[in-house]
């Protein structure tokens, strides 16, 4: 962890913007449509992420343990990113699953 400030400074340069398009994407979306995306339509979604982030981080009760996380940046990037990607996962699974049960209600009424 020594090196940590050189390993950052090379996810905020500007030698590699391929890199960066999606840091560039979120910081040019409204705060309103990052709301958007930040909340899940359902409690179902929530409660899936919420043990998913849980049990990526441990699952000791805070009442009975004094918890501190530490970690480097680029481990704390790896852990957003994984959080995105079951986030969208979940919403696509969401959608599909809406969808699929719109279809069957159109079948039986046919």
């Amino acid at each position: 962890m020594n090196n940590a400030p050189n390993r950052s400074s090379e996810f905020f340069s500007g030698e590699n913007e391929s890199s960066n398009l999606l840091w560039q994407y979120v910081q040019s979306m409204s705060p309103d449509t990052i709301s958007q995306l930040s909340k899940p339509m359902s409690s179902e979604v929530f409660q899936v992420m919420e043990r998913n982030i849980v049990g990526l981080l441990g699952n000791l009760p805070s009442e009975h343990f004094g918890i501190t996380v530490s970690t480097s940046r680029e481990n704390l990037g790896r852990l957003l990113a994984s959080a995105m990607m079951s986030g969208y996962f979940l919403r696509n699974a969401e959608q599909r699953m809406v969808f699929e049960k719109s279809l069957q209600q159109s079948e039986t009424q046919s």
